[in-house]
């Protein structure tokens, strides 16, 4: 399951992020690791921006990130 399906409110662990996620270039793909979505990680997402679109906040760790539907659909995570 991608993060950018995953429902408000319920968390999740973080599977990979994937290195065929088009629109992201290699340096999107390598931000969003830098951030803290690695393998083991749990992430949940919290809200989304008007009429269920973007921004997406989700928590990842400890820390609160708002991203794109782009960034969260190149996010695989695995449900708890």
């Amino acid at each position: 399951m991608l993060l950018s399906d995953l429902p408000n409110g319920v968390s999740a662990t973080v599977q990979r992020v994937l290195p065929e996620a088009p629109p992201l270039d290699a340096a999107a793909l390598r931000r969003l690791g830098e951030l803290g979505f690695l393998p083991g990680e749990p992430v949940q997402v919290l809200r989304r921006g008007p009429g269920g679109r973007e921004p997406i906040a989700v928590t990842v760790g400890q820390t609160m990130f708002a991203l794109r539907l782009a960034e969260a659909r190149g996010i695989e995570v695995v449900p708890d």
